[in-house]
């Protein structure tokens, strides 16, 4: 498990999963332009479906600006294309089951809430480059406001 935290100009991990429609997605494929990947615990509930319908509202002047926006959750497909059409949510979804991508990005980890601890996802953003650069890494961010600051923090 990957606990170190990765940083602007790393290499971003590669991956391969599936979207909610069972088709594959590698990052690999998308070297070239720029993605915005960010990982959230579980679809369908409030703070996730806030950060992806605020992702989804934001997304034509992303995409103006060349970014390829993608959500990572331990979700299976179906759940997952079931979120995407509940919502309206025009940009893939991808299922990590074993949170293997989750722990390559350093976003499963220690979690507390009411007092108890136990693994789960630190909702994170990152934001990788032509080059399948890191250019912004953002962990531990909240539901609410966090894609006004993104396209703040990317002038868009």
């Amino acid at each position: 498990m990957t606990t170190t935290r990765l940083e602007s100009g790393s290499l971003a991990p590669a991956f391969t999963l599936v979207d909610q429609d069972e088709r594959t997605v590698s990052l690999g494929d998308l070297r070239g332009g720029r993605v915005i990947l960010f990982f959230y615990p579980e679809a369908m509930t409030p703070g996730c479906t806030k950060e992806a319908c605020d992702f989804r509202d934001s997304l034509a002047p992303l995409q103006a600006a060349g970014y390829t926006i993608l959500g990572i959750s331990r979700d299976a497909p179906e759940k997952l294309r079931r979120f995407r059409e509940r919502d309206g949510l025009t940009y893939d979804l991808l299922s990590d089951p074993d949170h293997a991508v989750h722990e390559e990005y350093a976003v499963w980890g220690e979690k507390v809430n009411y007092g108890k601890t136990f693994m789960g996802v630190v909702r994170s953003t990152f934001v990788i480059d032509e080059e399948g650069r890191i250019a912004h890494a953002l962990y531990n961010v909240r539901a609410t406001g966090h894609v006004a600051r993104v396209r703040t923090l990317l002038g868009v």
